[in-house]
């Protein structure tokens, strides 16, 4: 496994899960990250390769995430990268994970309101546990049309246009 330190800006793919458990609190989602280039030919920008990634928050930014990240948003993300390859039922698998310490929205993109949360609100509310069903994390390595990309298409539809 190798581990680096990254800052990834995307949107987020899937809606986050918050989880409360006796070593605190986490959140994980899926961040759907997509290259753009301008394509001299058609003389426009095009979109590139997406790229997934599962984002970890623990502790205070796992209870902050839930509070403040929906689907769709545009998200910058700083952490350590966490890039795995195993072999399940014959075939490679290769995921890749940042375990984030700090994530907040793209302000190039819209607004944000901030609001400091007072010390010792670090935990998830019976709301933001409640109902959260848990999303399919994984996608074949051979299909092209799994429901991440589906998704990730449809989030550079709402955001084209926007460099």
């Amino acid at each position: 496994m190798n581990e680096t330190m990254v800052c990834v800006v995307g949107n987020v793919a899937t809606q986050p899960v918050c989880r409360e458990s006796s070593t605190g609190s986490s959140a994980r989602f899926r961040l759907a990250v997509t290259s753009r280039y301008w394509d001299r030919e058609k003389n426009e920008w095009a979109d590139g390769h997406t790229n997934f990634f599962t984002v970890w928050a623990r502790r205070t930014l796992a209870a902050n995430v839930g509070s403040s990240v929906s689907l769709g948003d545009p998200v910058v993300v700083h952490g350590r990268l966490k890039v795995r390859t195993e072999q399940r039922d014959g075939q490679s698998w290769a995921s890749a994970d940042v375990d984030a310490v700090a994530i907040g929205h793209d302000l190039s993109r819209g607004t944000s309101a901030f609001r400091r949360t007072p010390r010792g609100e670090g935990t998830l509310t019976a709301s933001q546990t409640q109902s959260q069903s848990e999303p399919n994390w994984e996608t074949s390595p051979t299909s092209p049309t799994s429901p991440e990309r589906e998704e990730a298409a449809q989030l550079r539809r709402q955001t084209a246009g926007v460099t």
